[in-house]
């Protein structure tokens, strides 16, 4: 144990010295290896993630010191994101228990659901909503939490994931969300939302082979989707209109296929969201405007799945 580390700024200045010379991939919640180090720091000596800066000259009794860097060897040598190490990740200011049934909550449209949606919504009724492909749940929770009188599904193929998102509801005591196992619409025959939001799998076969080791301890379902990433973003724009009450929104994540998208349907009017930090690869767009170009949609998504 290096014998000059002694406070807790030490050691988080360790671990992201550390963190930079393995050469280890960030994205998972934090985006960088200060606030990693920082993550795990807190969490081994039981802190909290606010933590006061007055706080950083605590020095660290042995036992901590090698909880700290057990958790800094795990991360290198294993390469499993930090988040997955603490159970814990923050989304749209809440705290969601997360592991390797989904993916790390970490999806921008947290943002969104903080703003209320606006002023995509302008002001318009909500009464249901729908969080497609949900994973841990965070969208459909968060967007329950902060409009306790919508009534939220929350849609999954995966029973791993839903036991999860029924673990954060439970956690988070959520009591307007209702949890659907279904292949995207599929098991949602008849159901119609005011409001479908949704972050499916989008990243292409390619990028999903490049990825960094990091997220091969995330479930693969949650991120590839064929050649061009739009296999189940397709799927969605085509069924949506069938579960959007007349003046319904849809908004969908798609990332980096984004211009994918637009170079297959440039006839329809997708807005693009501009976040605090730019645009994130997010769109709204109008039911009646899926119903204008659905034809066009629906040869483009038919074409996908045999």
């Amino acid at each position: 144990m290096p014998a000059e580390l002694a406070t807790i700024v030490d050691f988080i200045r360790y671990g992201t010295s550390r963190f930079g010379a393995a050469g280890l991939s960030f994205g998972h919640s934090h985006d960088n290896a200060l606030d990693e180090a920082t993550q795990l720091v807190l969490f081994a000596l039981h802190l909290p993630p606010d933590l006061g800066p007055a706080y950083g000259q605590a020095r660290l009794v042995a036992e901590e010191k090698k909880a700290v860097l057990a958790l800094f060897e795990r991360r290198i040598k294993e390469r499993i994101p930090a988040c997955y190490l603490t159970g814990e990740a923050w989304f749209a200011g809440l705290s969601f228990k997360t592991d390797p049934r989904a993916l790390v909550p970490r999806s921008p449209i947290a943002e969104l659901i903080e703003s209320g949606f606006e002023p995509w919504l302008g002001g318009r009724e909500v009464h249901r909503a729908l969080d497609m492909c949900t994973g841990s749940g965070c969208i459909a929770i968060a967007t329950a939490h902060y409009h306790p009188h919508w009534q939220v599904d929350a849609a999954d193929l995966s029973e791993d994931a839903l036991t999860l998102a029924r673990e954060n509801i439970e956690r988070l005591e959520t009591g307007n969300v209702r949890l659907v196992h279904s292949d995207l619409f599929r098991n949602l025959d008849g159901e119609v939302y005011d409001l479908i939001v949704t972050n499916p799998p989008y990243v292409t076969h390619a990028e999903t082979d490049a990825l960094p080791p990091e997220y091969s301890h995330e479930p693969e379902m949650g991120l590839r989707a064929g050649d061009d990433g739009l296999d189940l973003a397709l799927e969605i724009l085509r069924d949506a209109p069938r579960h959007l009450s007349e003046n319904g929104l849809l908004i969908c994540e798609v990332g980096e296929s984004e211009h994918a998208l637009a170079a297959l349907l440039p006839e329809v009017p997708f807005a693009w969201v501009e976040f605090k930090v730019g645009q994130m690869g997010i769109f709204v767009v109008e039911r009646s405007d899926l119903v204008e170009h659905h034809a066009r949609i629906k040869a483009l998504a038919d074409a996908r799945r045999v």
